[in-house]
């Protein structure tokens, strides 16, 4: 039974969104079918799933479909499932409203993309709000569903003309399921009729041809009368109509099961149609594993690196990609236990027939089966990540660098092969991705280790002063700008028997180190700028870093470094007080016109002034925050001043 209905408001995020996508002309409107089929599909995938265990859930209706109406003299298009369905308080969670995270990242990306002039598709479907993609053809939406378990009666019924508003009412559907009503627009004369059976056939082989149910759409066909249905006149010759136009229901979609077929048999563009239906991703994968494993353990896998990283990469609310089915039935999406964190990016199917229809997700992490798939699955990936060629290899670790040295970090087992694909700008790559191995064999004959160096600015690093003596030695070293190197540093102490030695940190063993003798002159003066700076700075000595500057602030060995220490701010965290060594540059001049005026006038106010100012110095040059810049800028025209005729 109808009932009256109550009017809401969408929420804000929702009304922008609705009105981007409503005022936004897109180059391929047709894939608001290919989102309303995924998700008729998806619900029927959460029935049937449930049905493993609640087979009364069913309620005798198991003959799974989905079905599509157009109707060109109304003007309307309906699509209709018998999923899952929804009550009214899961209408109001996901249609009332936007449930998925990054909506404020959609908005940001819809606007660039529309300022730019260069909108596309895959941003609707990455985005989880697949749904209000009808609105660019609809101009009123009417969706009436049923939740499994519920009685007719307590379906309901949602509409709204994407205006900012929408109505909820208590509404009659005899089947479970959910059924969809858009209202076309009045379209161009060049946008494809959504009535038309021709367009509706090529949108769904086009983008959902690998559906696992049958999408169908009733259809007229003119089919022999029989024989002895025919009048007929003395001589036996048919004297009247010798066909009719009978409705039958005509399937869309094969509804193939790729991964079950051999790789040999399954061309280029059938998996790049069957990875954007399950990746809601426009763009072609950068590559493939097409897998089937036989023996004690036998499953099959069907893999894909996306050739563009998704926009929640670095969300902790983010879907893994990966869904796992058993003899083809769907066991559920979002598979984290068959793909590690570093391969999140990974989209895919793993079908495994041997699994227990009734694991939870709990279980399953613990499952030998699952455990043993997953270690293959990731050898697998990483063995072809290694035979990439260089090009599609450096456009997948643009997009995917900083997650695979994630790896690095926390998987100890892999960590060897994953340092292997680790790519960096090096001081003498000149802006080319270098691996260890090129590294290494490019490493000077009297060099020991590998060197590196961590920030956030590229520019900053590759013109540090604690580079100048290994620029001189021409020793290469490793310019490290993703935030997870600094944790990547803490675990991967060596590689292929070369230790790793930070730049920053301790005593960096080159062999011509400041002279023991011109150390000792300078102890005095080194105690007193000591003094000066006891409050920041653990010691100062003689520098074996620097060549051109003045200044520097080193660690020891084990001490945080000055980035470590910006990410740990950044994150809200407060790092643990570790005061580090000022290094000094005794061949520069201003150290000897320094020494002295400290040795002939030790009392002059002035060098207060210049502790300060070498200790700024260090500071700057690092990319550091000067504690006190007005003073800093008060000694520089000082300075300059006294320096200027």
């Amino acid at each position: 039974m109808e009932g009256t209905p109550q009017t809401h408001e969408f929420k804000t995020e929702v009304r922008q969104v609705l009105n981007l996508i409503i005022n936004s002309l897109y180059s391929n409107q047709e894939i608001f079918l290919r989102e309303l089929i995924s998700n008729a599909s998806d619900a029927i995938d959460k029935v049937r799933f449930q049905s493993q265990t609640d087979p009364d859930i069913l309620n005798g209706d198991s003959d799974f479909k989905i079905k599509i109406r157009p109707d060109g003299i109304a003007r309307t298009l309906e699509i209709s499932d018998n999923g899952i369905g929804m009550t009214h308080d899961e209408v109001m969670e996901n249609i009332g409203t936007i449930a998925k995270s990054g909506t404020a990242g959609f908005l940001e990306m819809l606007e660039q993309a529309k300022s730019a002039d260069v909108l596309t598709p895959e941003l609707i479907g990455q985005f989880g709000v697949g749904f209000y993609s009808a609105f660019m053809v609809a101009e009123k939406i009417t969706l009436v569903t049923r939740a499994a378990g519920a009685t007719p009666d307590q379906a309901v019924r949602w509409e709204s003309s994407g205006d900012g508003t929408f109505t909820v009412a208590p509404a009659h559907r005899d089947q479970r399921g959910t059924t969809i009503t858009l209202a076309l627009k009045k379209g161009d004369k060049d946008d494809p009729d959504y009535t038309d059976q021709w367009s509706i056939r090529r949108i769904v082989k086009q983008h959902s041809d690998f559906v696992a149910y049958p999408i169908v759409m009733d259809v007229e066909k003119e089919v022999p009368i029989p024989d002895n249905e025919q009048i007929k006149d003395k001589e036996g010759k048919p004297i009247g109509e010798t066909t009719r136009r009978v409705v039958e229901e005509e399937t869309l979609n094969a509804m193939k099961a790729i991964w079950t077929q051999p790789k040999d048999t399954v061309d280029d563009k059938t998996h790049e149609e069957f990875y954007k239906h399950l990746a809601h991703d426009w763009n072609p994968p950068l590559a493939r594993l097409h897998l089937k494993f036989e023996g004690a353990t036998e499953y099959d896998a069907l893999l894909y690196i996306p050739s563009q990283a998704p926009f929640d990469l670095f969300q902790p609310e983010r879907r893994h990609g990966i869904q796992l089915y058993c003899k083809r039935v769907f066991i559920m999406e979002d598979c984290k236990a068959l793909m590690p964190e570093y391969l999140r990016f990974v989209k895919g199917v793993v079908d495994a027939p041997d699994l227990n229809l009734n694991v939870s997700r709990e279980i399953l992490q613990q499952d030998r089966l699952v455990i043993n798939i997953r270690n293959n699955l990731v050898n697998k990936l990483l063995e072809l990540l290694g035979k990439m060629t260089t090009e599609d290899y450096e456009k997948f670790y643009e997009q995917f660098g900083a997650v695979i040295k994630e790896g690095i970090y926390s998987d100890s087992n892999k960590r060897t092969k994953l340092a292997a694909l680790a790519r960096y700008k090096t001081t003498r790559s000149d802006g080319a991705w270098v691996g260890l191995d090129d590294y290494i064999k490019r490493m000077q004959p009297d060099q020991k280790a590998i060197y590196y160096i961590t920030g956030d600015d590229m520019n900053a690093l590759i013109n540090s002063p604690h580079l100048e003596k290994l620029k001189e030695k021409s020793y290469e070293v490793l310019l490290m700008v993703d935030p997870v190197d600094e944790w990547v540093m803490q675990v991967l102490t060596e590689y292929d028997g070369k230790p790793f030695k930070s730049a920053e940190k301790g005593d960096l063993e080159l062999e011509d180190a400041a002279d023991e003798t011109d150390k000792e002159a300078y102890n005095a003066l080194f105690g007193f700028i000591k003094g000066q700076l006891a409050a920041k700075i653990k010691e100062v000595k003689a520098s074996a870093r620097l060549k051109d500057s003045v200044a520097c602030l080193s660690g020891d060995n084990y001490d945080m470094s000055a980035y470590m220490e910006k990410l740990l701010k950044a994150a809200g965290q407060k790092p643990p007080e570790v005061q580090r060594v000022l290094e000094l540059n005794m061949a520069h001049p201003v150290m000897a016109k320094i020494k002295t005026l400290y040795e002939n006038d030790r009392d002059n106010p002035a060098l207060n002034d210049y502790c300060h100012m070498l200790y700024d110095l260090a500071v700057v040059a690092e990319g550091g925050k000067l504690e006190n810049p007005a003073r800093f800028s008060r000694m520089v025209g000082d300075v300059l001043t006294r320096a200027i005729p």
